[in-house]
């Protein structure tokens, strides 16, 4: 795995994702760091820079005016947002945001403690408490985002000032963990995939020593958690220590068999466990990994590729919780579970991972940010009921409209770094093979590997055709091309020059094709994509008698504003059509509209009436999952019921 080889350097050039690209750069990241600020009106305040400054002037002078605002984690904002910078400045050269990152991390550099220690909640508020309460305070958590950053900006810009104060916050949790022998292991996993990358970035021992302990020593003693509070005798949010559970700690990572707890961690916690399996060899571990992997997609996963059903510890519950309007479906467990898939991907080459990790990104992940990049859902439910969702307390979580940004603001700048780094995702680059996992236009530099550059040209995800062309630097370029074929798509033709192409299609899903490529060459994939329509499980009490709409890789919806403000009265017609619509260039940046045959129901206005309900055939409109809530307040439904 050390001869990885990640992709940087792919410029994106398609409709569909080069408008996210360009949208992360010239909207979302300047608005983030406005509200990183505290320079956006109306907005939840962040306070996360003013931290930095306070810790920093702490330790500079004994003192700071003012006092910490803001989550336990309030630092992970900052080095999220850094990390997205850095995959952005890696695509598109921009002085002026280079700069502004080198001055916030030459004040996060200024709020580091001579023995490499870095947290501006402990620094400011808590001196004298730090690593007393691994269960609440995320130390090691925001140390792991802020190591990710650092590596990101490293490999990005080529500078290592971020790496070096990162690298002295790391020796300093080795020391304490490892050489000191201090108990215990992270309430929120996030640091052990983070120092799989910094070992990977620095070749330092040490560092993946680090986080196979954390990985390791997890769940050995499941009291860990009990035993601190009563230690430590003081709390964050009063969390639960008993709830083993949910602490991802009831037993050893080798042995745990159900995704339980709070999503996030959880699979923030999966992928460092498949980032550690795929490094070493340890087939304990990546047997883990795969049963873990199947419970949640097979038992615990949203149709939109969401994780997570419960408010209550927005978490995981049990088999086949998956409720539509009360669901939590946060966005940073969507993009969790993309980095789980993604870590799967390379300790088993499956095209089961990559298909997941397709529908979490174009369903989830991109409903969590509006349209135009400046408001942004932490929740993501599949049924909105204005005056219902956000507002009985059943719902308050389940906002039918997007904010500004939130107190707990992990969402936002997590959205922004994945889509920033979307070729680590869509690529993956090994000796002797170059696997093609998601279909995004642009051009890959393969000169250091395969003699030259490669063209990805397509209109997906709305059209289903994928050209490859090639641009060797002499007269020929090998490329060992795996493409995958998605399980939505129940045959592709593959030709070359417009005549079948040979190739082997292997029992991962993916089509390998091995030859030498001219300049004139051309590569096309076509693949199967009709409109299907899904089913769940009868186990799935809440879609009972339902279907959802699904075309390729998008998952589709009803909004009010399309279906005369009422999309609760219609259902779908057994056995009838859905077509497909024109491309709309202009409607919500750009999509296709399907039309299903379908009924509408009029009933009493009456709460309960003897009156047999009315009912007229009519076309149900329905947009992308991803586009919902761009037009104001509106009804919106993923499931809808089906009937004769």
């Amino acid at each position: 795995m050390s001869d990885l080889k990640l992709v940087r350097k792919f410029e994106v050039k398609d409709g569909f994702w080069g408008r996210y690209e360009k949208l992360v750069r010239d909207v979302v990241l300047p608005y983030q760091e406005n509200a990183l600020n505290d320079r956006i009106e109306g907005a939840e305040k962040s306070h996360c820079i003013e931290n930095f400054r306070m810790a920093a002037e702490k330790l500079r002078t004994g003192k700071c005016d003012g006092e910490f605002y803001g989550m336990v984690f309030q630092d992970s904002d900052v080095a999220k947002w850094l990390e997205g910078a850095a995959y952005s400045l890696a695509q598109n050269q921009n002085p002026e945001l280079e700069q502004r990152c080198d001055d916030i991390i030459e004040l996060i550099g200024s709020a580091q403690h001579e023995d490499g220690y870095l947290n501006t909640y402990f620094t400011v508020k808590e001196p004298d408490k730090r690593w007393t309460n691994l269960h609440e305070a995320h130390e090691l958590y925001c140390a792991g985002h802020m190591i990710e950053a650092a590596v990101a900006y490293a490999e990005c810009t080529g500078k290592t000032r971020f790496l070096e104060i990162m690298c002295g916050m790391a020796d300093h949790i080795y020391k304490h963990f490892i050489e000191e022998g201090a108990e215990g292991y992270p309430g929120h996993p996030e640091i052990e995939l983070a120092l799989m990358r910094l070992f990977r970035c620095t070749k330092e021992e040490r560092y993946k020593e680090l986080a196979l302990h954390f990985i390791n020593v997890r769940g050995v003693d499941s009291d860990y958690y009990k035993k601190e509070k009563r230690k430590c005798g003081w709390s964050v949010w009063g969390s639960n220590a008993d709830d083993k559970e949910y602490n991802q700690c009831a037993e050893p990572v080798r042995m745990q068999k159900k995704a339980t707890g709070h999503a996030v961690r959880a699979v923030y916690l999966y992928t460092g466990m498949a980032d550690a399996a795929m490094e070493t060899g340890d087939n304990t571990l990546a047997e883990a990994c795969k049963t873990l992997w199947n419970n949640i997609t097979q038992n615990r996963m949203y149709v939109t590729g969401a994780i997570g059903s419960a408010y209550e510890g927005e978490a995981f519950t049990k088999d086949y919780h998956l409720p539509n309007d009360t669901a939590y479906a946060e966005t940073c467990a969507a993009i969790g579970l993309i980095f789980f898939a993604n870590k799967m991907l390379y300790l088993e080459r499956n095209r089961k991972y990559a298909d997941v990790m397709e529908r979490a990104l174009y369903n989830c992940v991109l409903a969590g940010m509006q349209l135009d990049g400046t408001r942004f859902f932490y929740v993501n439910p599949l049924e909105a009921l204005p005056g219902i969702s956000g507002e009985a307390q059943t719902h308050k979580h389940a906002l039918p409209v997007r904010p500004k940004w939130f107190t707990c603001a992990c969402c936002p700048p997590n959205v922004a770094r994945l889509l920033a780094s979307l070729a680590e995702y869509a690529w993956h680059l090994l000796p002797d093979r170059l696997f093609s996992n998601l279909f995004i236009g642009g051009t890959l530099d393969l000169r250091d590997t395969f003699g030259g550059r490669l063209t990805l040209e397509t209109t997906y995800p709305y059209d289903n055709k994928i050209t490859y062309r090639f641009e060797p630097e002499g007269e020929m370029m090998s490329v060992p091309l795996a493409i995958r074929i998605p399980a939505w798509s129940a045959g592709a033709s593959i030709c070359i020059n417009g005549k079948s192409a040979e190739y082997e299609m292997e029992e991962s899903g993916y089509a390998y094709i091995h030859r030498d490529f001219s300049t004139n060459d051309i590569l096309t994939v076509e693949f199967d994509m009709p409109v299907r329509k899904v089913y769940t499980s009868n186990k799935v009490s809440a879609n009972t008698g339902k279907a959802a709409i699904e075309r390729g890789p998008l998952i589709y919806c009803a909004e009010g504003v399309d279906n005369e403000n009422d999309v609760l009265s219609l259902s779908l017609k057994k056995g009838g059509a859905v077509t497909v619509g024109e491309y709309l260039p202009n409607k919500l940046y750009g999509i296709q509209e399907l039309y299903a045959e379908g009924y509408r129901e009029t009933v009493s206005e009456e709460l309960y009436s003897y009156e047999e309900p009315e009912e007229k055939e009519c076309k149900i409109t329905l947009i992308p999952y991803y586009a919902w809530g761009n037009r104001g307040l509106n009804q919106m439904r993923v499931w809808i019921p089906e009937r004769k």
